[in-house]
């Protein structure tokens, strides 16, 4: 076993995933549950206490091995306390889910949201590994970022940095979620790459909605209305990441989400039309790359969180 153990937690709307985690990187257990929010947080802690007690005794390890717990969950958080103030996806609201499972587990937990913990399971083990400056952003129904520096993740004061998905970019775009209009997300999601594809007329198969590697499927096949989507989303992905390397001047940006799964066809474009937006000074020194490690960064990352920050004696 390699030093000091922690445990990985990634809540997400359907699923939690759990990983038992060594100093290397190294996965020692995982185990995924249904997330169930309707139960209530109690019930939820308890359960995922139990889940992870059970994995770690059938792994062979003691649970007082562990020094720690990291959670990572898409909410607006009070990370210090580790506070949910709001989860829209679990229909949360004011509930002190570190206390809740430190309580459960017997162990110090770090909650953060979880395109932040994402983005440093990358810069720890994944496509961003070694970075001073990493801005890590994943396409999926909206558009979320991270950014680490010094292996390290930076939250800001009131812990929303990283929110590319919300630089405005388009005077006279569309209404978006959070009450603007233009934002990032609803130009270069996947969520607005469907909507946008469907609005020029593409369909899949009896009528339903193409995913997005099927619509960069149809551009590549030489479908222009496909072409036209994509290349549009491209476009405005690429002056969103600029604004954001203006700020930041990173060494890489990495690309997540269902999105990256069109692979070259993507990023290629991206690429280029990043070099046309940024500054030359910026975009130089910046490398674009798809994520490695796919739905594991988020636990990864979580427990990195642990590692990083909890003091054992």
């Amino acid at each position: 076993m390699s030093g000091k153990l922690a445990l990985g937690i990634d809540i997400g709307g359907t699923n939690v995933k759990l990983a038992l985690v060594n100093e290397a990187g190294e996965v020692i257990a995982s185990e995924s549950v249904p997330t169930e929010p309707e139960r209530g947080a109690e019930a939820f802690c308890r359960e995922v206490a139990a889940t992870a007690k059970t994995m770690t005794a059938q792994a062979g390890i003691a649970w007082a091995e562990v020094i720690g717990v990291g959670v990572g969950m898409a909410a607006f958080l009070d990370v210090e306390r580790g506070w949910i103030e709001e989860s829209v996806n679990l229909h949360w609201r004011d509930v002190p889910l570190g206390e809740m499972l430190t309580r459960e587990l017997g162990k110090p937990v770090r909650v953060d949201n979880d395109a932040n913990v994402a983005a440093l399971g990358e810069v720890w083990l994944g496509a961003g590994r070694n970075a001073n400056t990493a801005l890590c952003v994943t396409l999926g129904t909206g558009v979320g970022g991270g950014i680490v520096i010094n292996g390290r993740i930076h939250r800001g004061v009131t812990n929303m940095a990283g929110e590319i998905g919300h630089i405005m970019v388009k005077n006279d775009g569309e209404l978006c979620n959070c009450g603007h209009h233009g934002c990032l997300e609803t130009l270069a999601s996947a969520t607005a790459l469907s909507r946008h594809a469907e609005q020029a007329g593409l369909v899949g198969k009896e009528g339903r909605e193409l995913t997005s590697k099927e619509i960069f499927e149809m551009a590549e096949a030489g479908n222009a209305k496909a072409k036209a989507v994509v290349d549009d989303m491209i476009h405005w992905l690429a002056v969103g990441l600029s604004i954001g390397a203006n700020i930041l001047n990173p060494d890489v940006i990495v690309i997540a989400g269902g999105v990256v799964n069109a692979g070259d066809a993507l990023i290629e474009p991206l690429r280029k039309a990043f070099h046309q937006e940024a500054l030359a000074r910026v975009a130089r020194a910046c490398t674009i790359v798809p994520a490695k490690l796919g739905s594991q960064a988020g636990v990864l990352g979580a427990a990195r969180l642990v590692l990083q920050e909890i003091e054992t004696v």
